[in-house]
């Protein structure tokens, strides 16, 4: 069960901002980079489709949402699995499925979850497998939801209702076009996944005018990916990238301009698709089976984590409420035949990363395995930020956007450092003696935050959109391999954590401000 806590305090700055004047001023430096370890030029073709990929995303990002007086927390949901889930039938906008016994069952744990949540509002998508969904988190609360079709799931007109091999058997080529290429797929005159992110960038209109602080919105996978992207400003290319699996959670805050004055509020991912089951089990990234996954894993709390208002003072262990998350997350990975464990050099990564082998190589001990596990342990010197943090003379207290605090030459450093740990990590996944490669990566979240902007061709300016809190995992899928695209099945998990979880929502009882 996890009660509900606020969102911090404001951050100093914010990319949105920053990224909207470049934009405005036509001054837009794109710093493109490729997930490819192969040190070979992009191509001219190439090249102009990644940076009419970003301009997108910059184009989304340069749109202005209405302004906001108070912080406001929006947790998005997934329904949970319908008849046609189960069947693999293509349900887009149409309302013919509705729960399966799995699906209530989902539902009634996202509601556990949120049992001590003190929502002021709910949203809800009018279709019958959100709206019961709805239902069941909301329970006995006197408030009355809200629906809106601007929140059903993506209009896909004439793929409506077919299973899969029926819709590849009937429009060939446009559905191969569907898999590859969304953004650009077009059915009976429409463009769907646009129409989608026109949609999205409505309900955060409607959503964020509502005179509310904790919204719980209820809705479809494509819908909350599009809320997901366009509210940090990715454009339609991220379609099927920001996974969110039935019932899974988002949670996104959204602050007031520090001068107080009108203008977009500052807004950061605090979660990515936190599911009723693990994170790490098996299954495929949208629709596509992967062998090749790197998990990264930030380090347990230390001892500089209770001590917010003091300056960072270097190279600690963790306490033990970090020893506690090593132990939690280190078992949550038993489930997984990990490859190889890369670290910090930090104290606390190294501790971190330590458990986690010597659990990985008792799994035949432990019952999770039949034979023992032989895991390859190793240190990255460009995963330590420690000297990165010395002389950035960071006041600790990791924060949603707290890399909002650090001035752009800083932003810059580590920027470039992750690019090359980054590197370090893909070449680790693309062992061809291995066609199942599990790679963990244990680091400090402002190296992981990073990491994550080059799995998704970000720039530095985006690297405040993402938070991570110490002990939690974010899981990174390559379905195409460690040279194609990579997807984020989920950020900063800490459900494994049990009671020391961090909490997602607001408490009934803390009335602190945001």
């Amino acid at each position: 069960m996890l009660s509900v806590s606020p969102p911090p305090s404001l951050p100093l700055r914010h990319h949105h901002n920053r990224r909207l004047i470049r934009h405005r001023n036509h001054r837009v430096l794109f710093a493109i980079r490729s997930s490819s370890t192969s040190s070979i030029q992009e191509s001219v073709e190439e090249k102009t489709a990644r940076e009419k990929n970003l301009l997108s995303s910059e184009l989304y990002s340069a749109t202005p949402f209405p302004s906001i007086k108070e912080a406001k927390r929006v947790i998005l949901v997934r329904h949970g699995q319908s008849t046609w889930n189960e069947e693999g039938r293509i349900q887009g906008s149409s309302d013919f499925s509705v729960l399966t016994k799995k699906g209530e069952a989902q539902a009634e744990t996202s509601r556990q979850m949120l049992i001590d949540d003190s929502f002021d509002v709910c949203f809800s998508s009018p279709l019958i497998r959100s709206k019961r969904t709805a239902e069941i988190i909301w329970g006995s609360r006197k408030v009355n939801m809200i629906t809106d079709s601007d929140l059903r799931e993506i209009d896909l007109y004439s793929f409506q209702g077919l299973l899969k091999h029926e819709g590849k058997a009937k429009f060939g080529a446009a559905f191969r076009q569907w898999q590859i290429d969304a953004a650009n797929f077009n059915i009976d005159g429409h463009f769907p996944v646009r129409e989608l992110w026109g949609r999205a960038r409505n309900c955060w209109n409607k959503i964020l005018a509502h005179e509310s602080r904790s919204v719980l919105v209820v809705a479809h996978n494509a819908v909350n990916q599009a809320l997901v992207a366009t509210a940090i400003g990715l454009g339609t290319e991220y379609f099927r990238i920001l996974l969110q699996s039935n019932c899974g959670v988002s949670v996104l805050d959204f602050a007031p301009r520090v001068d107080g004055g009108d203008g977009s509020p500052y807004i950061c991912l605090n979660r990515l698709n936190q599911t009723p089951n693990s994170p790490v089990a098996a299954g495929s990234s949208a629709g596509r089976k992967t062998s090749k996954r790197i998990i990264l894993v930030s380090h347990g709390a230390t001892q500089r984590d209770t001590e917010a208002t003091s300056l960072y003072s270097g190279n600690q262990p963790m306490n033990m409420l970090g020893i506690i998350q090593s132990q939690k997350t280190a078992e949550l990975l038993l489930d997984l035949n990990v490859s190889t464990i890369v670290s910090s050099p930090m104290n606390a990564c190294v501790e971190m990363a330590t458990t986690i082998c010597r659990v990985q190589e008792a799994a035949d001990c432990l019952g999770a395995d039949c034979v023992p596990r032989y895991v390859e342990m190793k240190q990255i010197q460009e995963l330590d930020v420690n000297n990165w943090l010395l002389t950035s003379n960071w006041l600790h207290g990791v924060q949603p956007g707290f890399l909002n605090r650090f001035e752009d030459e800083a932003l810059s450093a580590l920027w470039e450092q992750s690019g090359k740990a980054w590197q370090s990590l893909l070449k680790e996944l693309s062992d061809e003696s291995k066609p199942e490669k599990i790679v963990v990566a244990v680091g400090d979240p402002a190296i992981h935050i990073a990491l994550m902007g080059h799995c998704l061709n970000l720039t530095a300016d985006w690297m405040g959109s993402f938070h991570l809190d110490a002990g939690s995992i974010s899981v990174l899928d390559f379905p195409d391999g460690p040279t194609g695209r990579g997807t984020i099945r989920c950020i900063n998990y800490t459900a494994h954590l049990g009671r020391w979880s961090i909490p997602i929502t607001r408490s009934t009882i803390d009335d602190e401000e945001f």
